[in-house]
């Protein structure tokens, strides 16, 4: 069936691991470990099942969101939260009012190659990243592995239609 009006062209933005910034964020907690000092108030100390991802906006006017893309490639869960902290190399300590609603959860059941999500969460949270694209150029998500999974199991990217 012929669709109505011109194809939308797509752009596909991978999430990356920022292994510079999850370090940083490993030694905070280590730090706080050899001092015997606690965490500020607020503040979220990474934890060992969580990694820090960036999506780079190599376009950031005009982008409508479309769907999320992503894979494990063996069954368990991965909880992508979104950020609002705009992170430098020098690191400013991520607090929890800086974590964003709705978080996007992602799974893959033992006897299936399906992914399941919270598909209401996830769509809210993907419709915000056009709005964020418009004044960041980077944007920086916590994810959370679940039930055996790691950053090498994932592959993740957001598909936006251009306008």
């Amino acid at each position: 069936m012929a669709e109505d009006g011109p194809q939308k062209q797509q752009l596909e933005m991978p999430l990356v691991l920022d292994q510079d910034l999850t370090q940083q964020m490993r030694l905070r907690v280590e730090s706080l470990k050899q001092r015997g000092e606690k965490k500020q108030d607020g503040e979220k100390l990474i934890r060992p099942a969580e990694s820090v991802y960036r999506l780079d906006f190599i376009q950031q006017q005009k982008l409508q969101f479309d769907h999320w893309n992503v894979v494990l490639d063996k069954p368990g869960k991965v909880t992508i939260t979104g950020t609002s902290q705009n992170w430098t190399p020098d690191l400013t300590n991520l607090m929890t009012r800086q974590l964003l609603d709705p978080a996007a959860i992602f799974w893959r059941k033992e006897d299936s190659d399906a992914m399941d999500w919270n598909e209401a969460d996830a769509l809210e949270f993907g419709e915000r990243l056009s709005d964020l694209a418009k004044i960041r150029k980077v944007m920086y998500f916590l994810i959370t592995f679940g039930e055996g999974v790691e950053p090498a199991n994932l592959k993740a990217s957001v598909v936006f239609n251009q306008l």
